[in-house]
């Protein structure tokens, strides 16, 4: 189980990377650009990866299509448009700690559209976790915050936070009709044909054509490695151990984004990140966290 754990471990790593990797690309390229020629080699990485894993990438039918274009506008179009357009200017390991948040927010709106069991724990789980948000952006004067509002950076990254829930939410139901593998190819593969016209709109070729060696690096690292083999190890991972225990293994992405950023772009270390970022963190262990049957009356 070491092979299995160390996949858990590195797929978690990569992840942490892409915000680092976002944050170093946004000098290079705009917005749709960086986004379209990301999913335009994980969609090519993941169609050999899919085909290999589950003997062929399945058709589009009628029934799958509604699912898989609504998994690709939420967690491929606005998603990874709201992520290169918020790293311009919001710091890697910020950014990375407000998204950590999605599990709550995710949390909230199950309770609420999928009426499913809101406890105590959770309730004051998304609390913490809300609080923590609130510190890592008004950078530990409240104040400061509602006399300034959010930056466009800001609100940008909140973006990737309720896109990405959306992503989720639908893909319980998407997963009920294509197998895991089959749904990611897929909508990577529509997500990339919706970036498309803003990415030429917005001078995809000039952007392609000024790339250098870093730009590149930083697309191949995002395709291939965070995208390919992130989501294939860690399938390996719930494969073996269940998502529970591998879902726990997510929480190192936030951490790896910090220590990155810090170590790679000299990001730096404040209290008020350290302790929002911890808030954020127990928060989603208190939201996910397995509870006793006398808990929840």
């Amino acid at each position: 189980m070491s092979g299995i754990y160390c996949k858990l471990i590195g797929s978690a790593v990569l992840w942490g990377g892409t915000w680092v990797a976002g944050r170093i690309l946004g000098r290079y390229m705009g917005p749709f650009s960086a986004a379209f020629m990301r999913f335009l080699l994980a969609s090519i990485f993941l169609v050999f990866l899919t085909a290999r894993l589950e003997g062929r990438v399945p058709k589009l039918t009628r029934r799958t299509l509604p699912w898989l274009l609504l998994l690709a506008a939420t967690g491929i179009f606005a998603y990874n448009a709201l992520f290169f357009a918020g790293l311009r200017t919001v710091p890697a390991g910020r950014a990375a700690l407000i998204v950590a948040s999605i599990p709550a927010v995710v949390a909230l709106f199950s309770a609420l559209l999928f009426r499913e069991r809101f406890t105590v724990a959770k309730a004051c789980g998304i609390a913490v976790s809300f609080a923590g948000v609130g510190l890592i952006v008004s950078g530990g004067d409240p104040g400061a915050l509602l006399r300034q509002g959010l930056s466009f950076g800001d609100v940008c990254i909140f973006g990737c936070v309720l896109t990405w829930a959306a992503y989720t939410l639908a893909g319980k139901k998407a997963m009920e009709r294509v197998a895991p593998y089959g749904a990611v190819t897929w909508s990577c593969i529509l997500g990339a044909a919706m970036l498309l016209p803003p990415a030429l709109a917005t001078g995809l070729a000039r952007d392609v054509a000024g790339a250098g060696v870093v730009a590149w690096g930083c697309l191949l690292f995002f395709g291939i490695l965070a995208t390919g083999f992130g989501f294939s190890w860690y399938y390996e991972g719930v494969r073996a151990i269940g998502p529970t225990k591998a879902g726990v293994f997510i929480n190192l992405v936030p951490v790896t984004a910090v220590f990155l950023g810090w170590l790679l772009l000299g990001e730096p270390l404040s209290s008020s990140l350290a302790l929002g970022g911890t808030l954020v963190l127990a928060g989603v262990w208190l939201t996910n966290r397995k509870t006793k049957p006398y808990e929840n009356r």
